[in-house]
């Protein structure tokens, strides 16, 4: 259902290998929390850009969670499932296959809040 392909600009980007549907969850990774006094270890790896706010903890999500790449016109969401320790991804719109899945960093898909890096828009 998805691969993860090269982006110029991004890195690795994660796509759509079949049609998804508006409102559909098409991924739940589950996630590695990481507590907050471990944080100022993580934040000095690659793992840094790949972890997301968890609580006062941060957390890294397996399966294809931690590669999507941002967007201010998302085609996904993301929710946060605490207490299952997961992130749910559900699109916000129909996703054609080939077409790369976006998220907002910034949780809300209307954030235009700035990010640590320089956005690149496809």
């Amino acid at each position: 259902m998805l691969s993860i392909q090269s982006v110029a600009g991004k890195g690795r980007g994660v796509f759509a290998q079949e049609f998804i549907r508006q409102g559909e969850i098409f991924e739940c990774a589950a996630v590695i929390v990481l507590p907050a006094m471990q944080w100022g270890y993580v934040e000095r790896t690659e793992l840094f850009n790949y972890c997301y706010a968890w609580g006062e903890d941060s957390a890294l999500a397996l399966g294809y969670g931690s590669l999507f790449n941002h967007s201010y016109q998302p085609n996904a969401v993301y929710v946060k499932q605490f207490d299952a320790q997961r992130i749910d991804y559900m699109a916000l719109r129909d996703i054609a296959p080939g077409e790369e899945i976006t998220i907002n960093y910034n949780s809300d898909p209307a954030d235009l809040d700035p990010l640590w890096f320089a956005v690149v828009e496809a």
